[in-house]
This record gives C-alpha cells, structure tokens and sequence, in this order.
C-alpha cells in the first residue's frame, strides 16, 4: 500500500513539474522562489560555426555557396593561398557573383548573361587592376 502512495505522490509531482515546465509560471515554494527564463520565439544565435554554407532553391540547387578552400599549388607551379570564397549562382547554374579573399588580396567578379562576359576586380599583393572581358573574349585590362 505504502508503493502506490509513493508512485502516486511521484506521478502527482511529475505532473506538476510537467505543467510548470510547459505553462512557465513562477512558483514559490518552501521560500524557493522559481521563474523560468522567458522563450524567446525569434531569438538569434551569436554564432554560426561551420566547414562552408550553402543556399538552395526549391528544387535543390545550389544558389549561393561560402567556403573556404585551402591553399594550393598548380600543375605550372603558381602558388594560391588559403581562400575564403563567396558565390552567387544563377538558376543555369553558373556563378555570377564571386568574391574572394586571401592572404594577400582579395577579389571580385562579376558575370554576364553571355560566357565569357565579366568584369574582374583584384588587388594582390601590392597590385589592383581591373579587368573587362565581352562576349567574344576580347579583354581590356586597366593598372593604375
């Protein structure tokens, strides 16, 4: 007899707790003052921490992507460094939008509707230029 008063005394406390929980009220008991932290339905986290990011459609696809690719060396023997690299894709899947930053510079470009229209923005090392290719590949390179 003595059992059933304890599982029923536990189940009573248990369904207490479950309503305090679930309600968030403030409770005083025994001198213990109780007050959950408020919810926060559209709080924001301070950090977000990962490998890369990417953005999808509806149908899947990739639409924007940023990562970080490590450094390189070329079959020719030119040596890139560590890139963090932002692209905006198009629904073709190509990337309009890409800006890059490394250790010794950064970059933007930006594509056009026709393969290879782009203006190129860089600054490496100790250099900026300006590059503007049409849509027959002609190329206009601008250095100060």
């Amino acid at each position: 007899m003595t059992i059933q008063r304890l599982l029923i005394a536990l189940s009573v406390f248990n369904l207490a707790l479950l309503v305090f929980l679930v309600a968030q009220i403030e409770v005083h008991f025994l001198g213990f003052h109780f007050r959950p932290r408020p919810i926060e339905v559209n709080s924001v986290a301070s950090v977000l921490r990962g490998c890369a990011i990417e953005i999808a459609d509806d149908e899947g696809r990739v639409r924007a992507s940023l990562k970080v690719y490590p450094a390189s060396v070329l079959p020719d023997g030119a040596t890139y460094p560590e890139t963090v690299l932002l692209r905006l894709i198009d629904s073709q899947g190509r990337p309009n939008v890409k800006l890059a930053a490394t250790e010794d510079g950064s970059a933007l470009a930006l594509g056009g509707q026709a393969d290879p229209t782009h203006v190129q923005i860089g600054a490496r090392g100790a250099t900026a230029s300006l590059t503007l290719t049409d849509k027959d590949g002609r190329q206009q390179l601008i250095k100060p």
